[in-house]
């Protein structure tokens, strides 16, 4: 392969690494690519890799491929991640729109901080109750952009989310897709807490944009919490979203937070050996 240069960002704790694809200069395929460069202490590590293509509908195509190769839908960090990338390398300006698979988001960057407008929610079921070992628990789900299920509690720190989080993402209600997990914790009117175990990176994150914005509209559904909505993510860092409308539907959805520039690179031969 050619020199591939790369940038990796962070979106609240949400690590990427970005590549400009617009010429198709790939001559691996990003499955592939996805899987060996997103392994930490062996390649450069992330939680996903996102590929800027060329659109004819939009500024640009956003391709966004978990650590395990899969392909997602939408990913809310990632999409300020890249929109940031976009504007940083003058693909884009700082009002932006960019296809995904989950639709075309509309994006404004301001410095560090970046701010969405996402595709308006989908398939919100609340009150469903399933069973894990015997244990019965209620579970309310919404697609983002990708599917996820949420779960209310009291004590974060008590959660088992990494084999909770698992049992509830692979569960037979979820298949075949399965789905997103995410642990919330109501703080008060307009302030929540949360913690996210990821299909695709298969493990907690210390951040989840789209499951932020799933855990708030399903909180404001249920009368829980009013816009705008402060989320105090794994990382210790807060997003925020806001939105018009009353759940199950809702007009517009805006998220926003930090997106930090970490560093730039040329990937080796050697990052790529299986």
């Amino acid at each position: 392969m050619d020199k591939l240069i790369f940038v990796k960002m962070s979106g609240s704790g949400n690590d990427f690494i970005m590549i400009d694809n617009r010429d198709g200069r790939l001559d691996i395929e990003p499955r592939t690519l996805a899987e060996r460069i997103c392994r930490r202490r062996i390649s450069v590590g992330a939680d996903g890799l996102i590929l800027v293509e060329a659109s004819s509908k939009a500024d640009f195509r956003m391709r966004i491929l978990n650590a395990d190769g899969s392909e997602a839908e939408m990913c809310g960090n990632g999409a300020r991640c890249v929109a940031r990338f976009a504007e940083m390398l003058g693909i884009a300006g700082p009002h932006m729109a960019f296809e995904t698979l989950a639709g075309i988001i509309r994006a404004q960057v301001d410095g560090s901080s970046v701010t969405l407008q996402t595709s308006r929610p989908q398939g919100m079921r609340l009150h469903q109750s399933i069973e894990v070992d015997g244990v019965a628990h209620e579970v309310h789900s919404i697609n983002t952009g990708v599917p996820h299920a949420i779960l209310f509690c009291s004590d974060l720190e008590a959660i088992p989310v990494r084999t909770l989080g698992r049992e509830i993402r692979f569960h037979p209600v979820f298949q075949p897709a399965g789905t997103n997990v995410d642990f919330v914790t109501v703080l008060d009117g307009c302030t929540l807490a949360i913690r996210t175990y990821e299909r695709g990176v298969e493990d907690e994150t210390l951040a989840c944009g789209t499951g932020t914005i799933a855990a708030v509209l399903v909180a404001a559904t249920l009368g829980l919490v009013s816009s705008p909505v402060e989320v105090r993510v794994r990382s210790g860092e807060t997003l925020t979203v806001s939105f018009t409308g009353n759940g199950p539907e809702f007009d517009e959805v805006f998220f926003e937070g930090e997106v930090r520039l970490v560093y730039q690179g040329e990937l080796m031969a050697e990052a790529l050996l299986g």
